[in-house]
Order: C-alpha cells, then sequence, then structure tokens
C-alpha cells in the first residue's frame, strides 16, 4: 500500500470483458483489498469496487497498474478522506 510511482506516460484506462482493468498514469496506490482500490492517477484519486479484485501486474517506473476480478465499478474522486478510509481497514482487521 502507498506504492509511490513515477508516472512518465499519460493517464488512460480500459477494461477488458469485465474482468481485468488495466490503468496507465498512476502515481501511487493508496489502499487496496479484495473489494476497493483507491489509486491517485494524474489525473485525480480513482476509486474500484468489485469482488475478488487482485492485483497482477504493477510497473512503478510507467505508472501502470493491471487488476483482475470482477469490476462493479470505477469512479474519479475530487476528494478524498484518507482518515476516514484508514480507520475503515483498522475497523475490518479488528472484527
Amino acid at each position: 500500500m502507498g506504492d509511490n510511482m513515477n508516472s512518465t506516460s499519460n493517464h488512460s484506462v480500459s477494461i477488458i470483458e469485465r474482468s481485468n482493468i488495466n490503468i496507465s498514469g498512476v502515481n501511487k496506490i493508496e489502499s487496496f483489498d479484495k473489494e476497493d482500490f483507491l489509486l491517485e492517477t494524474t489525473m485525480g484519486y480513482m476509486n474500484i469496487k468489485g469482488e475478488e479484485l487482485e492485483m497482477v501486474k504493477l510497473d512503478t517506473i510507467e505508472g501502470k497498474v493491471v487488476i483482475k476480478g470482477k469490476i462493479n465499478s470505477f469512479v474519479y474522486l475530487d476528494t478524498v478522506k484518507k482518515r476516514n478510509k484508514e480507520e475503515s481497514v483498522l475497523n475490518r482487521l479488528f472484527k
């Protein structure tokens, strides 16, 4: 989590059959689990939600990420409440 990446490419998103999502222009991975990914991209924060999500490729030099699983949604966020996200992760750990 929190991997800093050097993005040298433009931002793009490609979804293949709702089971793979390829993202370029990723600066940082804020958090992730099997149902939720929060990424900082060159175009703002992106939240990906789904089921059995798994990062299958991470290229920190090119700023590219490939995630597989059932993609339910992805959205760009204007603001991110990092503290709330961290609290929810801690709450899930200690249930």
